[in-house]
Protein backbone atom coordinates (compact mmCIF):
# COMPACT_ATOMS: atom_id res chain seq x y z
CA UNK A 1 0.00 0.00 0.00
CA UNK A 2 2.99 2.39 1.09
CA UNK A 3 4.57 1.78 -2.48
CA UNK A 4 1.25 2.38 -4.15
CA UNK A 5 0.71 5.72 -2.40
CA UNK A 6 4.12 6.78 -3.40
CA UNK A 7 3.78 5.34 -6.95
CA UNK A 8 0.30 8.09 -6.81
CA UNK A 9 1.77 10.70 -5.40
CA UNK A 10 4.96 10.69 -8.27
CA UNK A 11 2.24 10.30 -11.13
CA UNK A 12 -0.09 13.11 -9.60
CA UNK A 13 3.37 15.53 -9.30
CA UNK A 14 4.81 14.25 -12.91
CA UNK A 15 0.89 15.08 -14.30
CA UNK A 16 1.40 18.17 -12.34
CA UNK A 17 4.62 19.71 -14.02
CA UNK A 18 3.47 18.85 -17.37
CA UNK A 19 0.23 21.01 -16.88
CA UNK A 20 2.52 23.52 -15.20
CA UNK A 21 4.81 23.36 -18.52
CA UNK A 22 2.29 23.38 -20.78
CA UNK A 23 0.74 26.93 -19.81
CA UNK A 24 4.08 28.15 -20.76
CA UNK A 25 3.49 26.67 -24.24
CA UNK A 26 2.29 30.12 -26.90
CA UNK A 27 0.02 29.81 -29.30
CA UNK A 28 2.57 29.89 -31.53
CA UNK A 29 4.33 26.58 -30.10
CA UNK A 30 1.07 25.07 -30.13
CA UNK A 31 0.19 25.70 -33.62
CA UNK A 32 3.71 23.45 -34.63
CA UNK A 33 4.25 27.64 -35.60
CA UNK A 34 1.10 28.07 -37.77
CA UNK A 35 -0.54 30.55 -36.20
CA UNK A 36 0.35 33.88 -33.65
CA UNK A 37 -1.78 35.34 -30.48
CA UNK A 38 -4.04 37.42 -31.25
CA UNK A 39 -5.15 40.15 -28.46
CA UNK A 40 -7.09 38.01 -25.98
CA UNK A 41 -3.70 35.59 -25.72
CA UNK A 42 -1.59 38.50 -25.58
CA UNK A 43 -3.17 40.12 -22.68
CA UNK A 44 -3.88 36.36 -21.15
CA UNK A 45 -0.56 34.96 -21.42
CA UNK A 46 0.67 38.31 -20.03
CA UNK A 47 -0.93 38.60 -17.03
CA UNK A 48 0.36 34.90 -16.98
CA UNK A 49 3.78 35.64 -16.35
CA UNK A 50 3.09 38.34 -14.13
CA UNK A 51 1.13 36.35 -11.77
CA UNK A 52 3.98 33.27 -11.77
CA UNK A 53 6.85 35.36 -11.58
CA UNK A 54 7.44 38.12 -9.07
CA UNK A 55 10.46 39.36 -11.30
CA UNK A 56 7.45 40.30 -13.93
CA UNK A 57 5.17 43.38 -13.35
CA UNK A 58 1.66 43.65 -15.82
CA UNK A 59 0.42 47.12 -16.02
CA UNK A 60 -1.49 49.16 -18.58
CA UNK A 61 -0.14 51.94 -19.70
CA UNK A 62 -2.82 53.26 -22.01
CA UNK A 63 -6.35 52.97 -23.96
CA UNK A 64 -6.65 52.13 -27.70
CA UNK A 65 -9.53 54.35 -29.27
CA UNK A 66 -11.32 51.26 -29.09
CA UNK A 67 -11.23 50.90 -25.61
CA UNK A 68 -8.71 47.63 -25.34
CA UNK A 69 -5.98 47.84 -22.82
CA UNK A 70 -2.13 48.40 -23.71
CA UNK A 71 -0.19 45.76 -21.71
CA UNK A 72 3.02 46.88 -20.94
CA UNK A 73 5.64 44.00 -18.83
CA UNK A 74 8.63 44.95 -16.85
CA UNK A 75 11.26 42.83 -16.01
CA UNK A 76 13.95 43.17 -13.24
CA UNK A 77 15.40 40.37 -10.90
CA UNK A 78 15.55 42.57 -8.43
CA UNK A 79 12.00 43.81 -8.44
CA UNK A 80 12.16 47.39 -9.64
CA UNK A 81 9.29 48.34 -11.06
CA UNK A 82 9.82 52.10 -11.52
CA UNK A 83 12.02 54.81 -13.90
CA UNK A 84 13.61 56.16 -10.17
CA UNK A 85 14.17 52.20 -8.71
CA UNK A 86 15.77 51.19 -12.04
CA UNK A 87 17.90 54.13 -12.72
CA UNK A 88 19.11 53.83 -9.12
CA UNK A 89 19.93 50.05 -9.54
CA UNK A 90 21.93 51.60 -12.37
CA UNK A 91 20.54 49.07 -14.94
CA UNK A 92 20.09 49.53 -18.19
CA UNK A 93 16.75 49.43 -19.87
CA UNK A 94 15.98 47.80 -22.67
CA UNK A 95 12.79 49.10 -24.51
CA UNK A 96 10.91 46.28 -26.78
CA UNK A 97 8.27 46.57 -28.90
CA UNK A 98 6.22 44.72 -31.18
CA UNK A 99 3.12 44.99 -32.67
CA UNK A 100 2.73 48.26 -33.63
CA UNK A 101 2.08 46.75 -37.19
CA UNK A 102 -0.27 43.69 -35.89
CA UNK A 103 0.15 42.03 -39.48
CA UNK A 104 3.83 41.40 -39.13
CA UNK A 105 3.46 39.06 -36.09
CA UNK A 106 7.09 37.90 -35.58
CA UNK A 107 7.65 39.69 -32.90
CA UNK A 108 4.78 39.54 -30.72
CA UNK A 109 5.38 35.68 -30.47
CA UNK A 110 9.35 35.99 -29.95
CA UNK A 111 8.95 38.22 -26.92
CA UNK A 112 6.45 36.48 -25.02
CA UNK A 113 9.17 33.31 -25.48
CA UNK A 114 11.97 35.41 -24.54
CA UNK A 115 9.99 36.93 -21.24
CA UNK A 116 9.15 33.29 -20.47
CA UNK A 117 12.69 32.06 -21.28
CA UNK A 118 13.66 34.94 -18.55
CA UNK A 119 11.17 34.63 -15.74
CA UNK A 120 10.23 31.40 -16.00
CA UNK A 121 12.42 28.64 -17.74
CA UNK A 122 15.30 30.80 -16.06
CA UNK A 123 17.11 29.65 -19.78
CA UNK A 124 17.67 33.22 -20.39
CA UNK A 125 18.01 34.47 -16.81
CA UNK A 126 21.28 35.99 -17.24
CA UNK A 127 20.06 38.64 -19.55
CA UNK A 128 18.58 40.23 -16.14
CA UNK A 129 22.00 40.52 -14.79
CA UNK A 130 22.65 44.46 -15.78
CA UNK A 131 19.54 45.03 -17.97
CA UNK A 132 15.53 45.71 -16.86
CA UNK A 133 13.33 44.71 -19.51
CA UNK A 134 10.33 46.64 -20.46
CA UNK A 135 8.47 44.79 -22.98
CA UNK A 136 5.00 45.94 -25.23
CA UNK A 137 3.91 42.56 -26.98
CA UNK A 138 1.61 44.37 -29.28
CA UNK A 139 1.15 48.56 -29.37
CA UNK A 140 -1.41 48.77 -31.83
CA UNK A 141 -3.95 46.21 -30.09
CA UNK A 142 -6.97 47.69 -32.40
CA UNK A 143 -4.79 46.61 -35.28
CA UNK A 144 -4.06 43.63 -33.64
CA UNK A 145 -8.06 43.64 -32.92
CA UNK A 146 -8.71 43.32 -36.45
CA UNK A 147 -7.77 39.76 -36.76
CA UNK A 148 -8.06 37.42 -39.86
CA UNK A 149 -6.67 36.10 -42.77
CA UNK A 150 -6.37 38.21 -45.35
CA UNK A 151 -4.44 41.06 -43.74
CA UNK A 152 -1.04 40.33 -45.22
CA UNK A 153 -1.25 38.96 -49.23
CA UNK A 154 2.68 39.23 -49.42
CA UNK A 155 3.49 37.63 -46.14
CA UNK A 156 4.27 33.40 -45.71
CA UNK A 157 2.44 32.86 -42.41
CA UNK A 158 1.18 32.45 -39.79
CA UNK A 159 -2.33 31.52 -40.59
CA UNK A 160 -4.36 34.74 -39.28
CA UNK A 161 -3.13 37.71 -38.18
CA UNK A 162 -3.41 41.54 -37.52
CA UNK A 163 -4.13 44.47 -39.84
CA UNK A 164 -1.38 47.29 -40.29
CA UNK A 165 -3.21 50.77 -38.93
CA UNK A 166 -5.32 51.37 -35.95
CA UNK A 167 -8.62 52.02 -35.64
CA UNK A 168 -9.06 55.71 -36.99
CA UNK A 169 -6.89 53.76 -39.94
CA UNK A 170 -3.79 55.96 -39.09
CA UNK A 171 -0.05 54.39 -39.12
CA UNK A 172 1.49 54.88 -35.49
CA UNK A 173 4.56 54.37 -37.31
CA UNK A 174 4.54 57.45 -39.06
CA UNK A 175 3.24 59.10 -35.85
CA UNK A 176 5.94 59.61 -33.59
CA UNK A 177 6.36 63.32 -33.79
CA UNK A 178 3.36 64.69 -34.81
CA UNK A 179 1.49 62.44 -31.93
CA UNK A 180 -2.41 62.12 -33.61
CA UNK A 181 -3.32 58.95 -32.10
CA UNK A 182 -4.39 57.89 -28.27
CA UNK A 183 -1.70 55.13 -28.34
CA UNK A 184 0.76 57.85 -29.49
CA UNK A 185 0.41 60.20 -26.76
CA UNK A 186 0.29 56.92 -24.24
CA UNK A 187 3.66 55.92 -25.86
CA UNK A 188 4.94 59.04 -25.44
CA UNK A 189 4.59 59.43 -21.80
CA UNK A 190 5.90 56.19 -21.09
CA UNK A 191 9.14 56.47 -23.10
CA UNK A 192 9.32 60.26 -21.17
CA UNK A 193 9.16 58.60 -18.12
CA UNK A 194 11.55 56.03 -18.49
CA UNK A 195 13.99 57.23 -21.31
CA UNK A 196 14.92 53.47 -21.77
CA UNK A 197 18.84 53.43 -22.66
CA UNK A 198 18.31 51.30 -26.05
CA UNK A 199 14.61 50.71 -28.06
CA UNK A 200 13.78 47.98 -30.19
CA UNK A 201 11.06 47.86 -32.71
CA UNK A 202 10.20 44.54 -34.41
CA UNK A 203 8.62 44.42 -37.69
CA UNK A 204 8.19 42.31 -40.89
CA UNK A 205 9.58 43.62 -44.26
CA UNK A 206 8.15 43.41 -47.78
CA UNK A 207 9.57 43.89 -50.96
CA UNK A 208 12.31 41.57 -53.04
CA UNK A 209 13.19 38.27 -51.90
CA UNK A 210 16.90 37.31 -50.81
CA UNK A 211 18.78 34.87 -48.35
CA UNK A 212 18.48 37.14 -44.79
CA UNK A 213 16.40 36.26 -42.74
CA UNK A 214 16.38 39.73 -41.06
CA UNK A 215 17.53 42.93 -42.30
CA UNK A 216 17.55 46.05 -39.50
CA UNK A 217 17.66 49.63 -39.58
CA UNK A 218 19.67 51.55 -37.10
CA UNK A 219 20.76 55.60 -37.84
CA UNK A 220 23.87 55.44 -38.99
CA UNK A 221 24.14 57.48 -41.91
CA UNK A 222 24.46 60.73 -39.72
CA UNK A 223 21.40 62.28 -38.53
CA UNK A 224 22.24 61.17 -34.76
CA UNK A 225 24.96 62.34 -32.49
CA UNK A 226 28.23 61.27 -33.42
CA UNK A 227 29.62 58.87 -30.63
CA UNK A 228 26.36 57.15 -30.70
CA UNK A 229 26.31 56.72 -34.30
CA UNK A 230 29.82 55.33 -33.60
CA UNK A 231 28.86 52.69 -31.28
CA UNK A 232 26.16 51.16 -33.04
CA UNK A 233 28.38 51.04 -36.28
CA UNK A 234 31.60 50.18 -34.39
CA UNK A 235 29.93 47.70 -31.37
CA UNK A 236 26.74 46.65 -31.51
CA UNK A 237 26.14 45.90 -35.10
CA UNK A 238 29.98 43.71 -35.57
CA UNK A 239 28.29 41.85 -32.78
CA UNK A 240 24.85 40.92 -33.72
CA UNK A 241 26.34 40.54 -37.25
CA UNK A 242 28.62 37.48 -36.18
CA UNK A 243 26.23 36.17 -33.28
CA UNK A 244 23.36 35.47 -36.21
CA UNK A 245 25.66 34.39 -38.66
CA UNK A 246 27.00 31.80 -36.34
CA UNK A 247 23.38 31.02 -35.18
CA UNK A 248 22.61 30.32 -38.68
CA UNK A 249 20.29 33.74 -39.36
CA UNK A 250 21.96 35.68 -41.83
CA UNK A 251 21.13 39.72 -41.38
CA UNK A 252 22.00 42.90 -43.70
CA UNK A 253 21.29 46.85 -42.91
CA UNK A 254 17.74 47.34 -44.57
CA UNK A 255 17.94 48.55 -48.11
CA UNK A 256 15.72 49.17 -51.23
CA UNK A 257 16.44 48.88 -54.17
CA UNK A 258 17.39 51.81 -56.78
CA UNK A 259 14.36 50.45 -58.86
CA UNK A 260 11.46 48.53 -56.97
CA UNK A 261 12.12 44.73 -56.57
CA UNK A 262 15.31 44.68 -58.77
CA UNK A 263 18.62 43.77 -56.89
CA UNK A 264 20.65 44.09 -59.65
CA UNK A 265 19.54 48.19 -60.11
CA UNK A 266 21.72 48.86 -56.99
CA UNK A 267 20.92 48.93 -53.26
CA UNK A 268 20.05 52.77 -51.27
CA UNK A 269 19.99 53.14 -47.68
CA UNK A 270 19.63 56.47 -45.94
CA UNK A 271 18.53 58.45 -42.57
CA UNK A 272 15.13 57.81 -41.47
CA UNK A 273 13.13 61.17 -40.05
CA UNK A 274 11.42 61.11 -36.63
CA UNK A 275 7.93 59.82 -38.08
CA UNK A 276 9.94 56.70 -37.56
CA UNK A 277 10.27 54.96 -34.95
CA UNK A 278 13.87 54.67 -35.18
CA UNK A 279 14.13 58.46 -36.64
CA UNK A 280 12.77 59.34 -33.56
CA UNK A 281 15.07 57.35 -30.90
CA UNK A 282 18.14 59.01 -32.84
CA UNK A 283 17.02 62.48 -32.22
CA UNK A 284 16.25 61.50 -28.29
CA UNK A 285 20.20 60.46 -28.43
CA UNK A 286 18.86 57.15 -28.25
CA UNK A 287 20.36 53.95 -30.10
CA UNK A 288 17.36 51.73 -31.67
CA UNK A 289 17.32 49.10 -33.98
CA UNK A 290 14.16 48.47 -36.22
CA UNK A 291 13.97 44.73 -36.92
CA UNK A 292 12.93 43.78 -39.99
CA UNK A 293 12.54 39.99 -40.64
CA UNK A 294 11.87 38.88 -44.06
CA UNK A 295 8.37 38.82 -45.10
CA UNK A 296 8.68 35.36 -47.79
CA UNK A 297 10.84 33.32 -45.32
CA UNK A 298 8.31 31.11 -43.07
CA UNK A 299 6.62 32.38 -39.97
CA UNK A 300 8.73 29.88 -38.18
CA UNK A 301 12.40 31.35 -39.18
CA UNK A 302 11.28 34.68 -38.52
CA UNK A 303 9.81 34.22 -35.09
CA UNK A 304 13.12 32.53 -34.31
CA UNK A 305 15.66 35.09 -36.12
CA UNK A 306 13.70 37.90 -34.40
CA UNK A 307 14.22 35.90 -31.38
CA UNK A 308 18.11 35.50 -31.29
CA UNK A 309 18.36 39.05 -32.10
CA UNK A 310 16.85 40.37 -29.53
CA UNK A 311 18.80 37.74 -27.13
CA UNK A 312 21.82 38.83 -28.76
CA UNK A 313 21.00 42.53 -28.15
CA UNK A 314 20.19 42.08 -24.91
CA UNK A 315 23.39 40.03 -24.05
CA UNK A 316 25.87 43.05 -25.30
CA UNK A 317 23.88 45.19 -23.35
CA UNK A 318 24.94 43.69 -20.43
CA UNK A 319 28.78 43.82 -21.44
CA UNK A 320 28.82 46.75 -22.72
CA UNK A 321 26.06 48.52 -19.85
CA UNK A 322 28.62 51.23 -19.06
CA UNK A 323 30.60 52.58 -22.20
CA UNK A 324 26.27 53.12 -23.52
CA UNK A 325 25.07 54.78 -20.57
CA UNK A 326 28.17 57.16 -20.49
CA UNK A 327 27.97 57.97 -24.24
CA UNK A 328 23.91 59.00 -24.12
CA UNK A 329 25.29 60.85 -21.04
CA UNK A 330 27.54 62.51 -23.19
CA UNK A 331 25.00 62.99 -25.90
CA UNK A 332 22.54 64.48 -23.68
CA UNK A 333 25.16 67.13 -21.81
CA UNK A 334 26.04 67.87 -25.44
CA UNK A 335 22.45 68.18 -26.80
CA UNK A 336 21.32 70.94 -23.66
CA UNK A 337 24.88 72.86 -23.91
CA UNK A 338 25.36 76.04 -26.01
CA UNK A 339 27.98 74.45 -27.90
CA UNK A 340 25.36 72.42 -29.69
CA UNK A 341 23.83 75.75 -30.88
CA UNK A 342 27.31 76.76 -32.58
CA UNK A 343 26.88 75.09 -35.72
CA UNK A 344 23.91 74.54 -38.05
CA UNK A 345 21.84 71.50 -37.13
CA UNK A 346 20.99 68.89 -39.93
CA UNK A 347 17.25 68.55 -40.03
CA UNK A 348 16.93 67.03 -43.84
CA UNK A 349 18.85 64.88 -46.08
CA UNK A 350 19.33 63.54 -49.41
CA UNK A 351 21.34 60.65 -50.20
CA UNK A 352 24.08 61.18 -53.01
CA UNK A 353 23.30 59.68 -56.46
CA UNK A 354 26.92 59.76 -57.12
CA UNK A 355 28.57 58.21 -54.46
CA UNK A 356 28.41 54.34 -53.61
CA UNK A 357 30.98 51.64 -52.39
CA UNK A 358 30.88 48.03 -53.36
CA UNK A 359 29.07 45.60 -51.22
CA UNK A 360 28.10 41.63 -52.07
CA UNK A 361 24.45 41.04 -51.13
CA UNK A 362 22.88 37.29 -50.86
CA UNK A 363 20.01 37.45 -52.97
CA UNK A 364 18.32 34.85 -55.42
CA UNK A 365 18.62 34.20 -58.85
CA UNK A 366 15.19 35.99 -60.48
CA UNK A 367 13.43 37.14 -63.74
CA UNK A 368 12.06 40.14 -65.31
CA UNK A 369 9.69 39.74 -67.74
CA UNK A 370 7.34 41.60 -69.47
CA UNK A 371 3.69 41.07 -68.26
CA UNK A 372 1.17 39.65 -70.84
CA UNK A 373 -1.43 41.26 -68.59
CA UNK A 374 -0.51 44.53 -67.34
CA UNK A 375 2.40 45.41 -69.59
CA UNK A 376 4.89 46.23 -66.82
CA UNK A 377 7.06 44.50 -65.58
CA UNK A 378 7.29 41.09 -63.51
CA UNK A 379 9.67 40.07 -61.35
CA UNK A 380 9.97 35.89 -61.08
CA UNK A 381 12.36 35.14 -57.58
CA UNK A 382 13.35 31.54 -57.82
CA UNK A 383 14.81 29.41 -54.44
CA UNK A 384 18.63 29.24 -55.99
CA UNK A 385 20.63 31.33 -53.79
CA UNK A 386 23.25 34.21 -55.67
CA UNK A 387 25.46 36.60 -54.83
CA UNK A 388 25.62 39.68 -56.25
CA UNK A 389 28.41 42.04 -55.91
CA UNK A 390 26.21 45.80 -56.03
CA UNK A 391 26.69 49.67 -55.56
CA UNK A 392 25.07 50.72 -52.40
CA UNK A 393 24.40 54.14 -52.12
CA UNK A 394 24.45 55.31 -48.50
CA UNK A 395 26.04 58.74 -48.62
CA UNK A 396 24.22 61.00 -46.79
CA UNK A 397 24.00 65.34 -48.38
CA UNK A 398 22.56 67.67 -45.92
CA UNK A 399 19.33 69.26 -47.66
CA UNK A 400 18.65 71.49 -45.32
CA UNK A 401 20.08 72.77 -41.61
CA UNK A 402 18.64 75.39 -39.54
CA UNK A 403 20.40 78.00 -37.19
CA UNK A 404 19.23 77.42 -33.84
CA UNK A 405 18.19 79.95 -31.43
CA UNK A 406 18.79 80.29 -27.61
CA UNK A 407 14.81 79.71 -27.46
CA UNK A 408 11.22 79.64 -28.95
CA UNK A 409 8.60 81.71 -27.99
CA UNK A 410 4.91 80.10 -29.40
CA UNK A 411 1.66 82.22 -28.92
CA UNK A 412 -0.83 80.61 -26.45
CA UNK A 413 -3.68 80.16 -28.95
CA UNK A 414 -1.62 77.38 -30.91
CA UNK A 415 -3.03 75.12 -28.36
CA UNK A 416 -2.41 71.44 -30.03
CA UNK A 417 1.31 72.40 -30.57
CA UNK A 418 1.72 73.39 -27.61
CA UNK A 419 -0.03 69.81 -26.14
CA UNK A 420 2.18 67.93 -28.53
CA UNK A 421 5.82 70.16 -27.31
CA UNK A 422 4.49 68.92 -23.82
CA UNK A 423 3.79 65.21 -24.43
CA UNK A 424 7.32 64.48 -26.04
CA UNK A 425 8.90 66.04 -21.93
CA UNK A 426 9.87 69.12 -23.89
CA UNK A 427 10.87 71.75 -20.83
CA UNK A 428 8.98 75.07 -21.65
CA UNK A 429 7.98 77.63 -19.12
CA UNK A 430 4.55 80.27 -19.47
CA UNK A 431 4.91 84.06 -19.47
CA UNK A 432 2.96 85.88 -16.69
CA UNK A 433 2.59 89.24 -18.57
CA UNK A 434 2.88 90.06 -22.02
CA UNK A 435 6.48 90.81 -23.43
CA UNK A 436 7.18 93.04 -26.87
CA UNK A 437 10.15 91.61 -28.31
CA UNK A 438 12.19 91.20 -31.29
CA UNK A 439 12.26 88.03 -33.07
CA UNK A 440 13.62 86.07 -36.22
CA UNK A 441 11.20 84.41 -38.03
CA UNK A 442 9.49 83.48 -41.47
CA UNK A 443 7.05 84.40 -43.84
CA UNK A 444 5.76 82.06 -46.15
CA UNK A 445 5.83 82.23 -49.96
CA UNK A 446 3.62 80.66 -52.31
CA UNK A 447 2.60 77.41 -50.06
CA UNK A 448 1.16 74.34 -51.44
CA UNK A 449 -0.18 71.25 -50.19
CA UNK A 450 -0.48 67.84 -51.24
CA UNK A 451 -3.82 66.45 -53.25
CA UNK A 452 -4.59 63.17 -51.17
CA UNK A 453 -4.65 62.73 -47.28
CA UNK A 454 -1.33 61.11 -45.78
CA UNK A 455 -1.99 59.94 -42.32
CA UNK A 456 -5.11 61.71 -42.21
CA UNK A 457 -3.62 65.33 -43.00
CA UNK A 458 -3.08 67.29 -46.17
CA UNK A 459 0.51 67.71 -45.66
CA UNK A 460 2.46 70.76 -47.09
CA UNK A 461 4.88 70.13 -49.76
CA UNK A 462 6.04 73.45 -51.20
CA UNK A 463 7.25 75.31 -47.99
CA UNK A 464 9.62 78.24 -49.43
CA UNK A 465 10.25 81.93 -46.59
CA UNK A 466 11.47 84.87 -46.50
CA UNK A 467 13.89 84.84 -43.07
CA UNK A 468 12.45 88.57 -41.25
CA UNK A 469 12.82 90.21 -38.10
CA UNK A 470 10.13 91.90 -36.45
CA UNK A 471 8.68 93.29 -33.08
CA UNK A 472 5.83 91.09 -32.28
CA UNK A 473 4.08 91.72 -28.50
CA UNK A 474 3.63 88.19 -27.25
CA UNK A 475 0.57 88.04 -24.33
CA UNK A 476 0.39 86.21 -21.07
CA UNK A 477 0.23 82.88 -21.02
CA UNK A 478 2.54 82.79 -24.20
CA UNK A 479 5.36 79.26 -24.32
CA UNK A 480 8.71 79.94 -24.00
CA UNK A 481 11.52 76.82 -25.03
CA UNK A 482 15.09 77.27 -23.67
CA UNK A 483 17.29 75.19 -26.11
CA UNK A 484 19.83 74.16 -23.37
CA UNK A 485 17.87 71.00 -22.58
CA UNK A 486 18.39 67.54 -23.84
CA UNK A 487 15.24 67.65 -26.42
CA UNK A 488 16.94 70.55 -28.09
CA UNK A 489 16.77 68.09 -31.46
CA UNK A 490 13.08 67.18 -30.81
CA UNK A 491 12.16 70.94 -30.29
CA UNK A 492 14.06 71.91 -33.75
CA UNK A 493 12.40 68.65 -35.73
CA UNK A 494 8.92 70.26 -34.56
CA UNK A 495 9.08 74.02 -35.05
CA UNK A 496 11.98 74.81 -37.92
CA UNK A 497 9.27 74.75 -41.10
CA UNK A 498 11.86 72.91 -43.92
CA UNK A 499 12.51 69.75 -40.98
CA UNK A 500 11.06 66.85 -42.40
CA UNK A 501 8.67 65.90 -40.15
CA UNK A 502 8.16 69.50 -38.76
CA UNK A 503 4.73 70.69 -37.60
CA UNK A 504 4.28 73.16 -40.70
CA UNK A 505 4.38 70.18 -42.35
CA UNK A 506 1.85 68.20 -40.96
CA UNK A 507 -0.51 71.52 -41.23
CA UNK A 508 -0.45 72.18 -37.56
CA UNK A 509 -0.29 76.26 -38.47
CA UNK A 510 -2.82 75.53 -41.73
CA UNK A 511 -4.71 78.68 -40.64
CA UNK A 512 -2.34 81.42 -41.01
CA UNK A 513 -2.35 80.33 -44.75
CA UNK A 514 -6.47 81.63 -44.97
CA UNK A 515 -7.50 84.92 -45.76
CA UNK A 516 -10.32 85.80 -43.15
CA UNK A 517 -10.76 89.48 -44.61
CA UNK A 518 -11.32 91.05 -48.31
CA UNK A 519 -12.32 93.61 -50.54
CA UNK A 520 -15.22 94.34 -53.54
CA UNK A 521 -13.84 94.53 -57.13
CA UNK A 522 -15.75 98.17 -57.02
CA UNK A 523 -13.73 99.42 -53.85
CA UNK A 524 -9.96 98.38 -54.98
CA UNK A 525 -10.31 99.72 -58.81
CA UNK A 526 -10.79 103.17 -57.20
CA UNK A 527 -8.16 102.56 -54.00
CA UNK A 528 -5.34 100.57 -56.56
CA UNK A 529 -5.26 103.77 -59.15
CA UNK A 530 -4.64 105.66 -56.47
CA UNK A 531 -1.95 103.51 -55.09
CA UNK A 532 0.18 102.99 -58.01
CA UNK A 533 -0.35 107.21 -58.61
CA UNK A 534 1.55 107.41 -55.82
CA UNK A 535 4.04 104.85 -55.55
CA UNK A 536 6.28 104.16 -58.68
CA UNK A 537 8.02 101.11 -56.79
CA UNK A 538 4.42 99.50 -56.74
CA UNK A 539 4.04 100.06 -60.50
CA UNK A 540 6.99 97.67 -61.08
CA UNK A 541 6.31 95.31 -59.04
CA UNK A 542 2.82 95.01 -60.22
CA UNK A 543 4.33 94.55 -63.67
CA UNK A 544 7.15 91.93 -62.35
CA UNK A 545 4.39 89.72 -60.68
CA UNK A 546 1.74 90.03 -64.13
CA UNK A 547 4.85 89.20 -66.13
CA UNK A 548 5.80 86.07 -63.86
CA UNK A 549 2.26 84.43 -63.26
CA UNK A 550 0.39 84.53 -66.85
CA UNK A 551 -2.48 83.34 -64.50
CA UNK A 552 -2.55 86.55 -62.05
CA UNK A 553 -2.75 89.02 -64.94
CA UNK A 554 -5.75 87.77 -66.15
CA UNK A 555 -7.76 87.48 -63.02
CA UNK A 556 -9.12 90.69 -61.65
CA UNK A 557 -10.03 90.20 -58.28
CA UNK A 558 -6.54 87.83 -57.75
CA UNK A 559 -5.03 91.41 -59.28
CA UNK A 560 -7.53 93.69 -56.71
CA UNK A 561 -6.77 91.08 -53.81
CA UNK A 562 -3.21 91.93 -54.34
CA UNK A 563 -3.40 95.73 -54.10
CA UNK A 564 -5.76 95.28 -50.77
CA UNK A 565 -3.00 93.46 -49.30
CA UNK A 566 -0.62 96.55 -49.69
CA UNK A 567 -2.63 98.51 -47.55
CA UNK A 568 -3.34 98.78 -43.95
CA UNK A 569 -6.52 97.38 -44.39
CA UNK A 570 -4.41 93.92 -45.15
CA UNK A 571 -3.26 90.95 -42.74
CA UNK A 572 -0.19 91.70 -41.49
CA UNK A 573 -0.44 88.08 -39.83
CA UNK A 574 -1.02 86.22 -43.10
CA UNK A 575 1.49 83.52 -44.03
CA UNK A 576 3.24 85.19 -40.95
CA UNK A 577 4.85 81.84 -38.80
CA UNK A 578 4.00 82.69 -35.58
CA UNK A 579 6.86 81.09 -33.69
CA UNK A 580 9.59 83.09 -32.94
CA UNK A 581 13.23 82.39 -32.69
CA UNK A 582 14.97 84.61 -30.18
CA UNK A 583 19.07 84.67 -30.06
CA UNK A 584 19.27 86.62 -27.18
CA UNK A 585 17.60 85.08 -24.14
CA UNK A 586 18.46 87.57 -21.40
CA UNK A 587 15.96 90.03 -23.03
CA UNK A 588 13.04 87.98 -21.36
CA UNK A 589 13.84 88.58 -17.56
Amino acid sequence: MKKLIIILVLSALALYAIGQEDIWITQYEKSEFLETANYEEVIRYSKLLAGHSSIVDYTVYGSSPQGRDMPLLIIDRNGNFDPESVKASGNVVLFIQAGIHPGEADGTDAVLMLMRDMAITRDLYSLLEKVTFLVIPSFNVDGLGRFGPYNRINQNGPEEMGWRSNAQNLNLNRDYLKADTPEMHAWLKLFNEWLPDFFVDCHTTDGADFQYVLTYMMEIFGNMDPGLTAWQRDVFLPYVHEKMEIAGYPINQYVSFRRWHDPRSGLVSGTSSPRLSNGFSAIQNRPALLIESHVLKSHKIRVEGTYYLLKYTAELLNDMKSELQEKIKAADDFTASPAFREQALPLSFKRSAKDSVMVEFRGVEYTAEKSDLTGGIWFKYSDVPATYTLPWFNKPEVSFAADLPEAYIIPPEWIAVIERIKLHGIACSILNEPIEIEVNTYHFINPKWGDSPYEGRHTMRNIEYDKIMETRIYPKGSILIDMNQRAARVIAHILEPEADDSFVYWGFFDAIFEQKEYSETYKMEVVAREMLANDEELQKAFEKKKAEDENFGKNQWGMLNWFYQQTPYGDWKKDKYPVGKIYDRTVIK
